[in-house]
């Protein structure tokens, strides 16, 4: 079954259109990479899923509900809005952490203001905060992280502050995990640490979507590629049919620029 359904996607700034008719599905518990060179509307994409970016016309639906619907955007209200976005995460290139707050605040701060929404918030406050503050160490140690719980953002490694970013998304509990180019603000040598851990994800059976420029990580890590140009899919496929095998003249010149 697809947790995730996109239909006929188009999104525009101004005169520049950058997405132009995307249509694809992913099952839940499945791994997609979008690999395609800068410019193709891979992050637009992303931004769109996660309503970070509104887009023209189409279609999103994750876990049954509906994100976007340009035929019924107004029907859709602020607490559906709300909460389809609550359903997928997001990591970012550039970590995006609050410097004035230490790495499990950091982690909890989302999940704190949002458990302020439940209705037993007030009656049981102490217990609802402890088992966010529980799970959240929990998370920490899946990343490698348990022991920086009080650490602040200068004093981690570039590596050590994308986990924390990891570790804030997932705490959120999404259906979805997104990344855009999580490695691409890292020196190389930090590059592996955050490979292991979506690698982890996706040996825990986690639904990913990771925008990446590594190839190698690409392959052994997805489930499905898409690979886009110029704001269209181009080819889509497993590893082995649209990088080591791809039929497109566009997908074998943009891999050929890569090691294999």
């Amino acid at each position: 079954m697809a947790i995730l359904e996109v239909r006929d996607l188009h999104k525009s700034f101004g005169s520049n259109n950058v997405l132009k008719g995307i249509n694809f599905d992913l099952e839940e518990g499945k791994v997609l990479s979008i690999i395609g060179s800068s410019g193709s509307g891979k992050t637009t994409l992303l931004r769109c899923i996660t309503s970070l970016e509104t887009a023209e016309k189409g279609k999103i639906t994750v876990n049954g509900n509906v994100v976007f619907d340009s035929e019924n955007i107004h029907k859709l209200t602020k607490e559906e809005i709300r909460k389809n976005r609550l359903s997928v995460g997001l990591v970012f290139q550039s970590f995006n952490l609050f410097p004035q707050y230490s790495v499990i605040e950091n982690v909890t701060l989302a999940v704190k203001l949002q458990a302020k929404n439940r209705p037993d918030y007030k009656k049981n406050k102490k217990q609802i905060l402890d088992e966010i503050d529980k799970n959240a160490m929990e998370i920490l140690a899946k990343v490698g992280l348990a022991e920086k719980r009080d650490s602040y953002p200068c004093q981690l490694s570039g590596g050590q502050q994308q986990r924390v970013s990891i570790a804030r998304a997932l705490a959120m509990k999404p259906d979805i995990l997104f990344f855009d180019e999580p490695t691409s603000a890292l020196d190389p040598e930090l590059t592996g640490e955050i490979l292991k851990v979506i690698k982890g994800l996706a040996a825990d059976d986690m639904t990913l979507v990771i925008v990446t420029h590594e190839m190698a990580f690409a392959r052994d890590v997805s489930d499905h590629i898409i690979f886009m140009d110029d704001g269209v899919i181009c080819e889509e496929g497993t590893p082995e049919q649209v990088i080591v095998n791809p039929t497109q003249e566009r997908t074998k010149a943009f891999l050929s620029r890569f090691q294999q």
